[in-house]
């Protein structure tokens, strides 16, 4: 035993948490060279016993912390993201949002918004806390780079703002999403009063049997986990190859219990290069995947020239799916049109023709005021043996009523099945393989429960 620990127990000693943190950070930087595991729990455990020794031996504490959440902290702080490690891993936060320093705002998968428990020590140490996340990404910011996006993992994407767009004493600006914390399941979307199950059922099957669809909405609408979940539903033969921006969110690969992949998946992700000739974005990848015996594709995100790819994919008889932005069903042809002309220059009519055939089905998603998630509307493009196109209106929400209670939003509306699918779109279901009794099922009219 240390002869300290003959004249301290543990936490006899109180001190500000910085400055044990200072201590600890230079006690255990002189025994890193004896960290010899590269295995990150032999690791974490090798870190913890030397903060745990540390402590002990010279009965260091802070006032209001247990011993054991001191040493963690003091780990979290060191070794991982600081108190933003709990929010990142937790499957129940969806969006972390830094205003700044001392302004940091959680948004959970409840619908709740608060501010979060904690707030950094200082502006330079939330830029040192984020540029730790953004090395996970092989990214640097600096005052050259002071907009970054990057990724901590699959599922986790940022956006940072740091000095000089923004304020030298504000530290740094960012938003952090989680994509599909708890991977919600049909049941979920129910409980949720997102969609109806006949809703969901429609959405599912249209794709299954090759009907592309483009989810659209706002930011933080629900779009890609809604989208996550259709794709979900695709059988285990068929094979489905995504296509993301930068990072990866998708998570598709199911294993059995001795971890033998069972489904047929592959994701890919873009890669940007300063060398022209080295980089392969969305449309490449596009173009490369239509050779590779895909039955669904899906594009993260249709926001330039991919958008061109993606229709002309979905008119090939390819079964693709996509997200963008947009206010509305019918807006959505509107963006897509706007994308396409980035790189094709083709009037606006010959390329309203070629995304309304290319997906006859738009889903709008949107967050309330009272911060639920609802599908607003699912349409399908109707085209006559003239070419006419008209837009039939499936399945909306009706909002009825707006009113505060308790000082809280509180939105009264329901669901309602508008119409059926056109008799074009029945025949396609069919010769795609739908089961005639299954049709029929889904064909069942009145309103939705």
């Amino acid at each position: 035993m240390d002869n300290a620990s003959l004249f301290f127990s543990p936490g006899t000693n109180k001190k500000d948490f910085a400055d044990i943190l200072h201590e600890v950070q230079e006690y255990i930087s002189s025994k890193y060279a004896t960290l010899i595991s590269h295995n990150p729990h032999d690791q974490k455990q090798q870190i913890m016993a030397y903060i745990n020794k540390y402590l002990t031996d010279y009965g260091l504490g802070v006032e209001g912390l247990e011993f054991d959440v001191l040493a963690e902290k003091l780990y979290s702080e060191m070794a991982e993201f600081s108190f933003l490690t709990e929010y990142l891993f937790s499957n129940n936060v969806e969006e972390i949002d830094i205003n700044a320093w001392n302004c940091i705002r959680v948004y959970y998968a409840d619908g709740r918004i608060l501010p979060a428990r904690e707030k950094f020590n200082s502006p330079s140490h939330a830029v040192d806390v984020i540029r730790r996340i953004l090395h996970k990404s092989g990214m640097i910011l600096d005052f050259s780079q002071p907009v970054i996006r990057g990724h901590l993992s699959n599922k986790i994407r940022i956006t940072v703002f740091g000095n000089p767009v923004t304020d030298h004493d504000k530290g740094v600006a960012a938003s952090i999403r989680i994509i599909n914390p708890q991977k919600l399941g049909r049941e979920d979307f129910i409980r949720n009063e997102t969609a109806t199950p006949e809703m969901l059922d429609f959405l599912s099957l249209a794709l299954r049997y090759g009907v592309s669809m483009c989810v659209t909405g706002a930011t933080g609408s629900g779009k890609t986990t809604l989208m996550s979940w259709i794709l979900s539903t695709i059988p285990d033969d068929k094979r489905i190859v995504t296509i993301e921006n930068g990072c990866r969110e998708f998570d598709l690969v199911k294993t059995d219990d001795d971890g033998n992949v069972i489904n047929n998946v592959v994701h890919l992700t873009t890669k940007e290069s300063e060398d022209p000739r080295q980089n392969i974005d969305q449309e490449k990848l596009l173009e490369f995947t239509l050779t590779a015996n895909p039955d669904v594709i899906c594009v993260g995100e249709s926001k330039s020239a991919e958008a061109m790819a993606a229709q002309e994919a979905a008119r090939t008889g390819h079964a693709v799916i996509t997200t963008t932005h947009a206010n509305s069903c019918s807006a959505t042809y509107y963006r897509l049109v706007t994308l396409c002309r980035q790189k094709y220059s083709m009037d606006e009519k010959t390329l309203h023709n070629l995304v309304t055939e290319a997906f006859p089905i738009i889903l709008f998603t949107k967050r309330l005021e009272d911060n639920s998630r609802k599908v607003m509307e699912i349409t399908e493009c109707e085209i006559d043996g003239e070419g006419r196109r008209s837009i039939r209106t499936l399945y909306r929400y009706n909002v009825l009523s707006n009113d505060y209670v308790d000082g809280k939003v509180q939105i009264t509306g329901h669901f309602e099945k508008v119409s059926d699918i056109s008799p074009g779109l029945k025949k396609r279901l069919l010769e795609n393989g739908m089961p005639a009794n299954m049709l029929k099922e889904l064909l069942k009219g009145g309103t939705a429960a």
